[in-house]
C-alpha cells in the first residue's frame, strides 16, 4: 500500500487512517531483547540447516536413496528447504500486511516461534529411513523458523534510525552466533559423551533436536517480555477481511514499484547474493563432511569457529555501513564471499576449508546484517511489516533458487560437489554487479515521500 491518495474515502489514504509507528526511543533493554531474537533462533539454523541434521538426514535418514543413485539425498534435502521457502515466499509478504494492519507482528511472530519449536523437537522421533515424517517435519519447522526472521526484522526501523540501523542490525547478528554457538557447544558436549559411551548418531543427533528446541524457547523469552509493538491498528474498510486488505495491500505495493526502484533493484540483488549464502548454509556440513571427510565432531568445531568469525563480522560491519554507506560496505564483503568459494573450490586439505570458512564468516556476518539494515534505510514509514515481507520474499526466493541449483547439478554430475559449487561462485558475482546500481541516498529520499 504505497499510495500517495489523500482523498478521505480512500482505505489507504493518510486521511482515512493512522498508521505512522510510535516514534518513541526504544531503551537499551528492548534493543537486546529485540537482538536476543536472532541469539534464540540461530541453535535452530546452525544444528538443523547448516551443522548437524542435514549432514545426518542425508548421510543416516535418507542414506538408501544415495545407494542406487547418487545425490538423491543431497536432491531431496535441497527440496525439501526449497519447499518451505516456497511457502514463505507467497505467506511472506500476506502475513506481514496483516501485521500491519492489524499491529500484531508480535502475535504472529510468538506463533510461529511455537511451530518452530514443536516441529525441530518432533523432529527428534524420524528414524532412519523414515525420509517421509523426517522431509514433512523439516519443511514445517523451515517454514515457521523464516516466517519468525520477517517478523522480527520488520521491528528494526521502529526501534532504530537511520543513523545506527546499521550498528544495531549488527548488534543482533552478532548476538545470533553467539546463540548458536551456545547450542552447538551444548551439542557438542552431549556428543562427545555419547560417542564415549559408544552410542551412534541415530542416538545422539535427535537429543541434539530437542536441546536445539529448548535452548530456542528459554532464550526467545526476552522478546516476547519486553519488545513493544509501536504500530498502531488500521482496521481495513467495511466488508473487506484482514486476509482481503493484507492481499490488496501487497499487490498495491508492488504496483509502485517505480517509485522505489532502488529499493525493488536491491531487493533483487538480494535475491542473487543470498541464493548465493543460502546454499552455502544448508550444504556446508555435506560438503565438509562428503568431499573433506569432517565427522561429527569436527564439523561442530569448525562450525563453532566459524560462527565466532560471523559474529565478528557482523559486530564491526554495523560500523563500517554506518561510516562508510551501506553499498559499498556490502560491495566489500560480498568481494570477501566470492574469494572464500573460489578457496573451497581449490580446497585440496582440511586446512584450505578452514580458511575458507572463515572468510565465510566473516563475509556471512556483514551481508546478513548489511542487507536488513539497508531494506530498513530504503523502507517508507509505516509499511515495516509489509516491505520486510517482500524482503522475506526475496530471501526465500533465493533460498529456493540456490539450494535447487547446486542440488540438480549435483544430481546430474553423479554427486560432484565442485562442479555445484561454480553456481554458487556465479550468484555473488551477479549480486555484487547489481549492487553498484543502487543509490542509497536516493532510495532514501524516495521512501519519505511515501504515505
Amino acid at each position: 500500500m504505497l499510495s500517495t491518495c489523500s482523498t478521505p474515502c480512500c482505505p489507504n489514504s493518510p486521511a482515512a487512517v493512522s498508521s505512522s509507528p510510535e516514534k518513541t526511543p526504544a531503551s537499551r533493554r528492548e534493543i537486546i531483547a529485540w537482538a536476543f531474537y536472532d541469539f534464540a533462533n540461530s541453535g535452530y539454523t546452525t544444528v538443523v540447516l547448516t551443522t548437524i541434521y542435514s549432514a545426518y538426514f542425508v548421510g543416516v535418514v535418507a542414506t538408501e536413496l544415495d545407494s542406487g543413485q547418487p545425490g538423491a539425498a543431497t536432491l531431496l534435502w535441497t527440496l525439501a528447504i526449497s519447499a518451505a521457502n516456497l511457502i514463505v515466499l507467497v505467506s511472506g509478504p500476506i502475513i506481514g500486511a496483516i501485521a500491519d494492519f492489524r499491529a500484531s507482528k508480535k502475535h504472529f511472530l510468538l506463533l510461529s516461534s511455537i511451530l518452530c519449536i514443536a516441529s525441530t523437537a518432533m523432529l527428534a522421533g524420524a528414524a532412519p529411513g523414515q525420509v517421509a515424517l523426517a522431509v514433512v517435519l523439516v519443511t514445517i519447522s523451515s517454514v515457521a523458523f523464516a516466517s519468525g526472521e520477517n517478523l522480527i526484522a520488520a521491528f528494526l526501523p521502529e526501534i532504530a534510525s537511520s543513523d545506527n540501523m546499521g550498528r544495531i542490525s549488527g548488534y543482533g547478528w552478532s548476538l545470533g552466533y553467539f546463540g548458536g554457538l551456545l547450542t552447538l557447544g551444548c551439542c557438542l558436549a552431549y556428543i562427545n559423551y555419547a560417542t564415549g559411551q559408544g552410542l551412534a548418531a541415530d542416538h545422539y543427533v535427535p537429543v541434539c533436536l530437542v536441546l536445539t528446541a529448548v535452548i530456542f524457547a528459554i532464550t526467545a523469552t526476552p522478546t516476547f517480555l519486553w519488545l513493544r509493538e509501536r504500530a498502531v491498528p488500521r482496521p481495513p474498510a467495511a466488508g473487506i477481511t484482514w486476509l482481503g486488505a493484507g492481499l490488496a495491500q501487497v499487490k498495491h505495493t508492488l504496483g509502485h514499484a517505480r517509485n522505489l526502484p532502488d529499493l525493488f533493484r536491491f531487493l533483487l540483488c538480494i535475491i542473487l547474493f543470498q541464493a548465493g549464502v543460502a546454499t552455502v548454509v544448508v550444504i556446508a556440513a555435506i560438503y565438509a563432511q562428503e568431499v573433506m571427510q569432517f565427522n561429527s565432531q569436527q564439523l561442530i568445531v569448525l562450525i563453532m569457529v566459524v560462527n565466532l568469525t560471523a559474529a565478528v563480522g557482523a559486530f564491526l560491519f554495523g560500523f563500517m555501513q554506518d561510516h562508510f554507506g551501506s553499498v559499498n560496505s556490502l560491495a566489500g564483503a560480498l568481494l570477501v564471499w566470492i574469494a572464500a568459494i573460489a578457496v573451497a573450490l581449490q580446497a585440496e586439505s582440511q586446512t584450505d576449508v578452514w580458511l575458507a570458512g572463515n572468510l565465510i564468516g566473516l563475509a556471512m556476518g556483514a551481508t546478513q546484517a548489511g542487507g536488513r539494515a539497508l531494506i530498513g534505510q530504503l523502507t517508507p514509514p509505516s509499511h515495516n511489516g509489509e516491505i520486510f515481507g517482500l524482503w522475506g520474499l526475496a530471501n526465500r526466493s533465493a533460498a529456493i533458487i540456490g539450494p535447487i541449483s547446486y542440488g540438480l547439478i549435483n544430481r546430474i554430475g553423479g554427486g560432484d560437489h565442485q562442479l555445484s559449487l561454480i553456481s554458487t561462485l556465479t550468484f555473488f558475482v551477479a549480486g555484487l554487479l547489481l549492487l553498484f546500481t543502487v543509490n542509497e541516498q536516493r532510495g532514501q529520499a524516495a521512501a519519505k515521500n511515501i504515505s
